[in-house]
């Protein structure tokens, strides 16, 4: 039995191309895979700690070998349950909206408490960085108001995709299915086809994920 964890960061729920696109792939999933298990982590919904002065203290101590004090000790224990409760999961499933030609603020805070030395990646002035989080697959729901594709002359304003696998592929997740949903701000019967074509793909996917 695996566990699937599906991170959503979109906060319009119903009116999110992603989020719809999202709840095609698993629904096509639970079908195809009824022993395994799905947690939804809203990051619209989840407390994440601050990363702030203390957390980064404590990462640059791990950094350099050196032992943490009380209250970097505090900031760097939430930390450890952030990051514990993801690399617990067996595949992932993100669903991501481009926000200003990137990523949502809470994905990018989730992100920052996520690649953590120790955790999620290794560091050594031999051998560079290493990531931890490997043989774990993720597919990843992309949606945009227009169209960044390969072939549009708006590519270069795509920081969306490149971001979140340079992330994944940093931590050592490489085994990534794509889906775009793009261009949702277009004319009724552009949107309805392109959903449609997400939705069909996910299913797709979901079944031999």
């Amino acid at each position: 039995m695996s566990k699937l964890l599906y991170i959503e960061s979109s906060p319009r729920k119903d009116r999110a191309a992603s989020i719809n696109v999202a709840k095609e792939f698993l629904d096509a999933y639970a079908k195809a895979h009824p022993a395994d298990t799905i947690e939804t982590l809203d990051l619209w919904a989840t407390a994440l700690p601050e990363f702030d002065g203390s957390a980064l203290n404590a990462k640059y101590n791990i950094l350099h070998g050196q032992p943490h004090s009380a209250s970097d000790a505090t900031a760097w224990g939430a930390i450890e349950q952030i990051c514990q409760h993801f690399v617990a999961a067996d595949k992932y499933l993100f669903s991501v909206p481009m926000w200003n030609f990137g990523i949502p603020y809470k994905l990018k805070h989730f992100i920052d408490l996520v690649v953590q030395p120790g955790l999620t990646f290794s560091f050594s002035p031999e051998t560079g960085y290493t990531g931890l989080v490997t043989g774990k697959p993720a597919t990843i729901i992309y949606s945009s108001g227009g169209d960044y594709g390969p072939d549009s002359p708006a590519k270069s304003y795509d920081l969306q995709k490149p971001y979140v696998e340079l992330f994944l592929g940093f931590i050592g997740i490489t085994d990534v299915r794509r889906i775009s949903v793009a261009p949702t701000l277009a004319a009724p019967d552009v949107v309805a086809a392109v959903l449609a074509k997400a939705k069909q793909e996910a299913a797709e996917i979901a079944q031999s994920f």
